[in-house]
């Protein structure tokens, strides 16, 4: 019997760009400066490289417009590389992506959320007293269980419906959106010092790294001061090092695609969505890195060449921020004892908001490859509230298990060049639809066509080849992630066939 109930399109143009900005912004922007900082050593790099993602972010995001206007319904990525290629590269996206890339990300964020809780709530840290039990290689801290509790309580929410998840997305947005704002105004305006900013900047273009200083027994005691890369493959695995904090801190705006079938008018709307999130989010983050130049040391003063700098007790500075909380070492410079507190609230709302939106829009992932036969079928099924309440619910079960596993950072770790591999051939795919349906209607055009797609088809495949060089057991584990799909397509697939009679 067919099914009744329908995807409801209650999403407006504001409503798409919310989810796009808010799934974007998590705790990267929080952290992720200080690694970015110790492995290019200069004001000039570190600003650049945050350039080059945001560009590279909106150049992806203007091409993507196209296809979602040829491909107005649920799925997103997953519907683009399915059309472009065949249906076995498509589940090979949608399996990394149930695997690791959309739970990975939804459990890291939870466990992200609780950490920062662990600041009112001392229980919360991830210290070996809090320590609940162990079962094998499972260790089981209350954050983690928290953090399941948050899975659950947005799971639920967003199976009451789109409007739910949609308010909450919308109010957590523009709350954290206006914190940083605040954030970056207060910084820049009130506790911004000329000499820092000066000194910072000396260091132009001068790419440096540092090197952890280790003891007999391997321990590390401190960093050295800087090193030169020494050679172009060096430099180059060192850039693309440090982009993983950069790039990662500016994805997820592709999920907007996925519920495009839920979006009003969305041949236009989710194009433009596409744009004006990431435009405000590349814009703020930028901002953010120039205020914490204005605000804080790069690196704590030293006298030598060679000193040797202990995180623990270096004065406040970008590079070595305690645990890289480098916006806590900035807050404090701003709002003096308070500043830990407001970093903490923020990037409570900010992870909260963020994991709404993963958790809403991953689901219609699922969904799509289910009414293709390419996942369980329950979870092509819609609930009263016309939602896929069993694809969110088998979504928030697998992110648990991750958050229970500990693992989830060694697997997001496996899949960094896998998602750029995946963006590429998916822009690369709009060039291929232009070539094989010509006739296609395509209401919106990518902007720049073909040179924006060509640029950013070489920033990022510079990009991959970087990866490849400096983190290649990861890089080619995150391809056996992906290859693992294979026999479980064919396994679809001939179960397919079986039960229709026609070749798949």
């Amino acid at each position: 019997m067919a099914e009744k109930v329908t995807f409801k399109q209650s999403l407006n143009l504001f409503d798409g760009t919310m989810i796009v900005a808010g799934s974007m912004i998590g705790s990267g922007i929080f952290i992720v400066t200080s690694d970015m900082t110790r492995q290019v050593g200069s004001a000039g790099w570190l600003v650049a490289l945050w350039v080059i993602t945001g560009l590279m972010t909106v150049f992806a995001a203007v091409t993507y417009g196209e296809l979602s206007s040829m491909f107005p319904k649920a799925g997103g990525q997953y519907v683009y590389l399915k059309e472009a290629y065949n249906p076995m590269l498509g589940f090979l996206y949608g399996w990394s992506f149930f695997s690791v890339i959309q739970t990975g990300t939804i459990a890291a964020v939870g466990v992200a959320f609780s950490k920062f809780a662990g600041y009112f709530i001392p229980a919360l840290t991830m210290d070996e007293k809090n320590l609940l039990f162990e079962l094998g290689w499972i260790r089981i801290f209350p954050a983690q269980l928290v953090s399941i509790a948050l899975i659950i309580f947005l799971t639920y929410i967003n199976t009451r419906g789109v409007k739910d998840g949609k308010t909450i997305q919308t109010i957590f947005t523009i709350v954290k959106l206006f914190s940083l704002f605040g954030l970056i105004i207060f910084g820049l305006l009130i506790a911004a010092k000329a000499d820092i900013w000066n000194a910072n900047w000396a260091t132009g273009f001068d790419m440096k790294f540092t090197a952890p200083v280790t003891d007999a027994a391997g321990v590390k005691q401190g960093w050295s001061v800087f090193q030169s890369p020494g050679s172009m493959m060096i430099a180059l695995g060192l850039i693309s090092g440090a982009m993983v904090g950069s790039v990662f801190s500016s994805v997820a705006w592709e999920n907007v695609t996925f519920i495009a079938g839920e979006i009003k008018n969305p041949k236009k709307n989710v194009g433009l969505s596409l744009f004006l999130g990431t435009l405000v989010v590349t814009v703020v983050y930028l901002l953010a890195n120039l205020m914490y130049l204005a605000v804080l040391p790069m690196f704590p003063p030293a006298s030598g060449a060679e000193v040797a700098y202990a995180s623990e007790v270096a004065a406040p500075n970008i590079a070595f921020a305690v645990q890289d909380r480098v916006a806590t070492a900035a807050a404090s410079s701003i709002f003096g004892n308070y500043g830990a507190a407001v970093i903490a609230i923020m990037i409570m709302i900010s992870t909260f908001g963020c994991n709404n939106g993963l958790i809403l829009s991953g689901a219609r992932v699922y969904y799509t490859m289910a009414k293709d036969n390419l996942f369980l079928l329950q979870a092509g099924t819609l609930n009263k509230n016309a939602v896929p309440q069993w694809a969110l619910w088998a979504q928030c079960v697998w992110a648990s298990a991750l958050c229970l596993s500990g693992q989830y950072g060694v697997l997001l770790d496996y899949v960094v060049f896998i998602t750029v591999v995946f963006y590429i051939l998916t822009i690369v795919g709009v060039f291929r639809l232009r070539r094989s349906r010509p006739e296609a209607e395509r209401p919106y055009k990518a902007f720049g066509y073909p040179v924006i797609p060509v640029i950013y088809l070489l920033m990022a495949g510079t990009l991959g080849i970087g990866l490849l060089y400096a983190k290649t057991s990861t890089s080619l584990l995150g391809l056996v992630i992906v290859i693992i799909g294979v026999p479980i397509y064919y396994y679809y697939a001939r179960k397919t066939k079986r039960a229709s009679g026609p070749a798949v």
